[in-house]
């Protein structure tokens, strides 16, 4: 058989399996603590030990502990509660647990795609169109992820409610339908990035640039501002991390 032409890869033997996937390492932890909850018959509503005492029992260091306790409650295992610890919510199989969380990995670069486009839009709706409810309803949430961080937690309910009171204000039918149908996906992404060391503060402080120009009526630097807001958000280690 005839070597391959120089400075040209040869192509893949079909009689060989696939090449493995590489298993990240918070992705095996995962996959440890699923193994454990199934040994130790665990069901809903049950702690996992405290975080630094599953890392030391795991051999990992508490930020890829922390890593796979989001990713777990990216796909529904787990809850993360603050004062409450880490609680099980449901329990699917090892296999299933990893492969949800490399879907979900997977298809983060569109979900921040549809954001940025549908996202970006209605900020400068809103700049046009917001009522007095409207900002009411906005600074609202302002306040309730800000007392929600002050108080020790990541601001997810908060974060919620700005982005719903942003689409809200954009008063247009269409776009917020089309909100709606990617909800449940971007739910999986705020958790993922609010995880993050220091994105509550950073997050809160993106919508209060986004909240300052809907106020001021500026569509321009509404959009400019939440297009900033979701890039800044969508980065995020499951991303950084892929191979």
């Amino acid at each position: 058989m005839a070597d391959p032409l120089p400075g040209r890869d040869s192509e893949p033997d079909a009689t060989f399996p696939k090449p493995l996937l590489r298993t990240r390492l918070y992705e095996q932890v995962a996959e440890q603590i699923t193994t454990w909850i199934t040994d130790n018959g665990l069901g809903a509503g049950d702690r996992l030990p405290p975080e630094r005492e599953l890392a030391t029992r795991l051999g990992v260091s508490r930020a890829t502990l922390s890593q796979a306790l989001v990713a777990l409650e990216v796909v529904g295992v787990v809850a993360v509660r603050h004062g409450d610890g880490t609680v099980l919510t449901s329990h699917e199989g090892s296999r299933r647990v990893i492969e949800a969380i490399r879907a979900h990995a997977k298809r983060l670069p569109e979900i921040t795609e549809a954001r940025e486009a549908l996202e970006t839009k209605l900020a400068a709706l809103a700049a046009q169109r917001r009522t007095e409810e409207d900002l009411a309803a906005i600074t609202a949430s302002l306040d309730e992820m800000e007392h929600e961080i002050e108080a020790g937690g990541r601001g997810v309910a908060g974060d919620e409610h700005f982005h719903a009171a942003i689409t809200a204000a954009g008063h247009s039918e269409l776009l917020a339908q089309m909100m709606g149908a990617i909800a449940d996906l971007v739910r999986e992404t705020r958790i993922e990035s609010l995880s993050q060391p220091g994105r509550p503060r950073d997050s809160l402080a993106g919508h209060r640039r986004v909240a300052a120009a809907i106020e001021a009526g500026d569509a321009a630097a509404a959009a400019t501002a939440m297009h900033d807001h979701v890039a800044m958000v969508s980065d995020v280690a499951l991303l950084r991390e892929r191979p």
